[in-house]
């Protein structure tokens, strides 16, 4: 099958799952289109199994589909800028300092303790993983999911403040997450760690980000205020996603704090300032469909993933563990700073249950899994992320509004 044929069917069977769960099933829609592909994926399996037809032709189309260049190189650029685009900067700056140091102390003492307890499992099922790739795991499964957790928690009915918090820190522990994947990668394959390189790299990626993001996005505003023809305006805002993205990966930036960046600012300035109110109806229009139809395609082919996992009893059990290990962590990760805030901050009842039954693990952590070097722990962790991440979807997302209105009483 061609490029474009494998595009035409998975589009196709996108829209086949997003009509059924409207029109039956009711689910979110992130959940739907994953069980959707995660179902067609185990009846393809049985299928083959009682001999019906050859699974490995569909294997193999799946297999060459590379899912983390569609998502860390791709979609995640749109992704990113959509979910910014809707995030009030005035909210967001009355939480800076829960945002900010969840974001970036939460997600490192979350990878510590997952890497941890992940590794006293490998012990316990006599799996061989290292303790530096047990970290690796805890680095790429610690940050919450900004695409996942943002497309729940629009149809969630929770407060604003709360949203903000939740869905501000979804988009920036995601860059910090990546920095220290990325260091500790280093040290798994080449066996050294600077404390002083790791500094300089995390400033670099995040600051250049960030000020590289608020760059693109000031050129944005003054180009939009320029003119009024939303038909040109809606293209300007694809360009600051696309090409933004891009220029932020040619200068060695974080990429994904560059979108939360520029589309903060176009979100907001643009929207304000630089927007009339049919260019605004229409670039909102537009981002909402990009965002859905591309979250919609991410999930989908999450569910297909599991036709290249290798599962194991042992990592089966491993995994359901991990899941626990993770929620434990992202609990004490989430605890121990808001608890020390609120000395000088008030917060939301039920912040700390909410945020850390609110953070979802998606698309990302497999992206970050997939693009390991071929080393013989990849497929370890590879199965871990995927179990944890299905788990997280289902679990978490399916029964988010219900402890909302357990913790909160809406």
């Amino acid at each position: 099958m061609t490029i474009f044929q494998i595009f035409a069917v998975l589009i196709t069977l996108v829209a086949l799952g997003g009509y059924i769960n409207y029109r039956y099933i009711k689910l979110p829609a992130t959940i739907a289109y994953m069980g959707f592909a995660l179902l067609l994926s185990l009846i393809s399996i049985v299928a083959y199994e009682l001999g019906v037809f050859q699974v490995e032709t569909i294997r193999d189309i799946v297999e060459r589909i590379d899912f983390s260049q569609v998502v860390l190189h791709g979609i995640l650029s749109f992704l990113l800028f959509a979910g910014a685009l809707h995030i009030n900067f005035n909210d967001l700056n009355k939480v800076k300092w829960p945002v900010g140091i969840l974001a970036t102390v939460g997600t490192a003492v979350a990878t510590f303790i997952v890497g941890t307890l992940v590794w006293g499992l490998a012990q316990l099922f006599h799996v061989d993983l290292p303790y530096i790739y047990a970290l690796l795991f805890g680095a790429l499964i610690s940050p919450t999911d900004p695409i996942a957790v943002l497309s729940i928690l629009r149809q969630a009915g929770i407060s604003k403040s709360l949203y903000v918090k939740i869905g501000g820190e979804s988009l920036f522990n995601d860059g910090v997450g990546v920095v220290i994947f990325l260091a500790l990668l280093g040290v798994a394959t080449a066996g050294e760690f600077h404390a002083s390189e790791f500094g300089l790299h995390f400033l670099q990626e995040s600051v250049g980000g960030l000020l590289l993001g608020a760059f693109l996005g000031w050129v944005g505003f003054v180009l939009l205020r320029s003119i009024d023809e939303y038909k040109v305006e809606v293209m300007l805002t694809v360009a600051l996603a696309a090409g933004g993205y891009a220029l932020a990966e040619v200068l060695h930036v974080s990429a994904p704090l560059c979108m939360v960046a520029a589309g903060l600012i176009t979100g907001n300035q643009g929207r304000d300032f630089a927007m009339s109110d049919t260019t605004r109806k229409n670039i909102d229009i537009f981002w909402e469909l990009v965002d859905e139809m591309l979250n919609a395609v991410l999930f989908f082919l999450i569910g297909l993933e599991i036709m290249i996992v290798t599962l194991t009893g042992n990592l089966i059990g491993m995994g359901v563990l991990a899941f626990f290990a993770v929620l434990i962590a992202r609990f004490i990760s989430v605890a121990i700073p808001i608890s020390l805030i609120r000395l000088r901050q008030e917060f939301d009842r039920g912040t700390i249950p909410l945020m850390t039954w609110g953070g979802l693990r998606g698309g990302l952590s497999i992206a970050m899994v997939l693009s390991l070097p071929n080393v013989p722990e990849k497929a370890i962790i590879l199965a871990l992320t995927y179990i944890v991440v299905l788990m997280s979807i289902f679990i978490q997302g399916i029964s988010f509004r219900s402890v909302i209105k357990m913790v909160v009483g809406k």
